[in-house]
């Protein structure tokens, strides 16, 4: 019995071993989970990326293992794999773009032709703005070489930006990488096809000889002008004025400024939203937001669900900033502010505003949170002290702001932290009318516990709760526990007769998953894509 229970049980077996007739693959833990085929691992690359590793894996690690996963699905249908990249890109489903434009200079390097030629006619859809397009600059170049194609791509995504635009994005986003738009002006050498871009290139990779007193007679143009007056300016007010007047980004003012809230103040007035959002300390630390319009503006905007939509405001970038904003310093540096309740209350809202508009599905839900040693390792997109396991309760949150009927659970440790002590479910007191900074420092104290993704299955059952839905929010590397997860459901469904459905919320882009892919009742989401929740509904519909 001991032999059956141990080795060849199909009912219930230990998650360090393979469930027998199953494929399963070891995971980074030790444990056993399914593969995620390569479009899935595309996908999770391309919303989570792999900065900061995960636990178990470096991040060095990780990106190779997602870069090789890019490879293959290039290999097997690449023009495909590009779509994908720009939809995602295009969406603002993913925090950042990075491993957007990364996958894209995969593309633009493999030997398929078509598919080289469907990276580059895509570079301006994914690569928006210059940042984007130096990062490109910087992958593509240690992957191929500079032939007369990628060149041509480079020249066509300057001569069919608008001048006004162009001549926007060349003082806001001037160098990164090591790179400059004169270097990428040298490279793909554009042909200017009038006096206008003829000028605007000429400032771009020589600079203006003189600048008069008077504007540039060109509109397009004059945003260049205002930054050369910016760089000799002696006096705010004029620094003000040019803002005001020319629209100058915070990027075109001279550092020496940049602490003086009427330099602030005018910046404000026609902010985008993602460089409030970003500010919202500096702004508060140089005293702009001692005044109640200012404040006032800020709230309103924040509000505004189209507008932050419209901008592709993402969640990531409103959790962190409500997560640092609310402790009054930075994850790195030394400035500190004292945070302005309202602002913090805003951020709050906007953090489920940015998410897509989901109808309540008026199933049960119970929303089980993996805050395993695991779910501490690496950061989601990159975010500093943005954790998987902080950014699981976020998501769980967004949920349980939509459903009635749901209850929340979390895997922890049974024995004051130890966390190869055995592992317990405790149940959550948090609600979404709790601020979400409050929230996440209770997930935050919880002690660590195994990795052992069952638990929400054998405590609804053992409990007698009706769940239609269970969700579990994880990195998949599983590994304690007496039974797999598709097992625990199995058992749930034949002792209570609901048909019940799993949903699994990966946190990590790696390769492993807790859903068996051959039971049409599992799902597996990528955690922080916008589309998540809409699609967690229609699943359990």
């Amino acid at each position: 019995m001991k032999y059956l229970k141990t080795m060849l049980s199909k009912k219930q077996t230990p998650q360090t071993l393979p469930i027998p007739g199953k494929a399963q693959v070891r995971n980074s833990a030790g444990g056993y989970g399914f593969a995620v085929d390569d479009w899935t691992r595309l996908e999770r690359f391309l919303i989570l990326g792999s900065e900061g590793g995960s636990y178990y894996a470096s991040e060095r690690k990780l990106t190779r293992e997602n870069a090789d996963a890019v490879v293959r699905v290039m290999a097997v249908d690449g023009p495909r794999a590009v779509e994908r990249i720009v939809e995602i890109s295009e969406s603002g489903r993913a925090p950042k773009n990075d491993p957007a434009i990364f996958a894209l200079a995969i593309a633009a390097s493999c030997d398929n032709v078509d598919t080289r030629r469907t990276a580059l006619r895509a570079l301006p859809r994914v690569c928006r703005i210059g940042t984007h397009l130096f990062h490109f600059a910087e992958y593509v170049d240690g992957m191929r070489g500079w032939g007369r194609g990628l060149r041509e791509s480079i020249a066509r995504w300057y001569n069919e930006m608008p001048a006004d635009k162009l001549a926007h994005q060349a003082i806001k986003y001037q160098q990164r990488d090591g790179w400059s738009h004169r270097d990428m002006l040298r490279l793909g050498h554009p042909r200017p096809e009038n006096d206008q871009r003829r000028d605007l290139y000429h400032w771009i990779t020589q600079g203006w000889p003189s600048v008069g007193v008077d504007p540039h007679p060109d509109p397009a143009l004059r945003t260049l002008w205002a930054f050369e007056q910016a760089k000799a300016a002696s006096k705010v007010k004029q620094i003000v004025d040019l803002i005001v007047e020319f629209d100058l980004p915070r990027e075109a003012i001279p550092t020496q400024w940049l602490n003086d809230a009427a330099v602030w103040e005018a910046l404000l007035v026609r902010m985008p939203m993602t460089a409030m959002v970003r500010n919202l300390a500096t702004m508060t630390r140089v005293g702009l937001l001692d005044s109640y319009e200012a404040v006032g503006h800020v709230v309103d905007t924040l509000a505004n669900g189209d507008k932050l939509r419209k901008a592709r405001v993402h969640p990531i970038a409103l959790l962190s900033a409500l997560k640092t904003y609310a402790q009054g310093h930075g994850e790195r540096g030394k400035n500190t502010w004292t945070p302005v309740r309202q602002i913090v209350d805003a951020l709050d809202g906007a953090f489920y505003k940015a998410f897509e508009n989901v109808e309540p599905t008026g199933k049960r839900w119970l929303l089980g949170m993996d805050v395993s040693g695991s779910m501490e390792g690496g950061f989601i997109a990159g975010v500093p002290g943005l954790t998987p396991r902080i950014a699981s309760a976020a998501m769980a949150l967004v949920t349980a702001a939509t459903e009635k009927d749901y209850r929340t659970v979390a895997f922890t440790s049974g024995n004051g932290g130890n966390w190869h002590s055995s592992t317990v479910l405790k149940e959550l007191t948090i609600s979404p009318r709790q601020r979400l900074d409050d929230v996440l420092k209770t997930v935050s104290s919880l002690p660590f516990g195994g990795t052992d993704c069952a638990l929400p299955m054998i405590w609804a059952r053992e409990k007698k709760v009706n769940v239609d839905v269970f969700v579990i929010y994880t990195d998949s590397e599983t590994w304690a526990g007496d039974i797999h997860p598709t097992q625990a459901l199995d058992q749930y469904r034949q002792a209570t007769g609901i048909a019940a459905k799993l949903i699994v919320v990966g946190m990590v882009s790696n390769g492993f998953t807790i859903a068996d892919p051959n039971d049409a009742g599992m799902l597996d989401v990528v955690g922080f894509d916008t589309a998540t929740p809409q699609l967690m509904a229609d699943f359990a519909r």
